[in-house]
């Protein structure tokens, strides 16, 4: 993977990747280079299985207020986007690696798909959501419309769309939207934390689990069952599996070699 990315960085550690939207000067606002260099980093993640957990986090206060309005209006040029870069919501959903959306800050528009596009939410004490794009005139990207019903309902979905405005990390967890909230201070700490608590897991067992909540989504049960069925087959007949087996017996951690 290239490193001279401007708006975007990642880098792995002991089985965690750490994907960072980076124009912290502008809360991490969307441009077109920015979802151009997230589409080519999301593109190359899937054959990278050193990094078993991916963290979303923002650089500096924010976390993703949306489209850069003021850079959007000023006049710059942009290149282009192609309709394929507009699936780097869907890319980040089914990613083979569990995610985990940092919510340090400001989360709105496009902020919102792309954090409702991770396995799990956690937000700092400071963070503020709100969906937006109908207060300015648009009907919205980046799927919250799909993504958002089957996390808080379908209800809750459309007022949150419908009716945009701020509403606190609190008011993010009270509506199922994030997993837990945690005081700005110790926030990086616990999702890193959180984040190596999956990255220690058994590696073949982890990907194939995430692969089954991706699947469940688009399946039959009796479809979902079959391949259910064949990946804890899979999965079960492992170096892994049998040595979390003995582990469980001799009450001692399991030390997993992903095979």
């Amino acid at each position: 993977m290239r490193n001279d990315f401007q708006t975007v960085t990642f880098s792995v550690s002991e089985g965690i990747g750490r994907l960072t939207l980076n124009r912290p000067e502008r809360l991490n606002g969307i441009t077109n280079q920015m979802i151009r260099e997230l589409y080519e980093i999301l593109a190359e993640l899937p054959a990278m299985p050193e990094a078993r957990v991916v963290v979303l986090t923002g650089a500096g206060k924010g976390f993703c207020p949306g489209a850069d309005l003021g850079h959007y209006s000023s006049g710059e040029p942009e290149l282009p986007l192609a309709p394929e870069h507009f699936q780097v919501t869907a890319m980040l959903h089914e990613l083979p690696q569990v995610t985990v959306a940092a919510i340090n800050g400001a989360c709105a528009g496009a902020g919102v798909g792309w954090a409702a596009a991770c396995d799990f939410r956690y937000a700092a004490r400071n963070a503020n959501f709100n969906s937006a794009f109908l207060g300015v005139g648009i009907s919205g990207d980046m799927a919250a419309p799909w993504l958002l019903p089957r996390i808080v309902g379908a209800a809750r979905a459309r007022e949150l769309c419908f009716f945009p405005g701020k509403f606190s990390a609190d008011d993010a967890e009270r509506a199922g939207f994030v997993s837990k909230v945690f005081d700005d201070d110790v926030f990086r700490a616990e999702v890193d934390a959180v984040a190596a608590r999956l990255a220690a897991s058994a590696p073949l067992a982890l990907r194939a689990m995430k692969q089954n909540f991706i699947a469940a989504e688009n399946m039959s049960l009796r479809e979902y069952i079959r391949i259910e069925t064949e990946r804890h087959q899979r999965t079960g007949a492992s170096e892994d599996s049998r040595a979390a087996f003995r582990a469980f017996v001799e009450k001692r951690p399991a030390e997993f070699k992903g095979r």
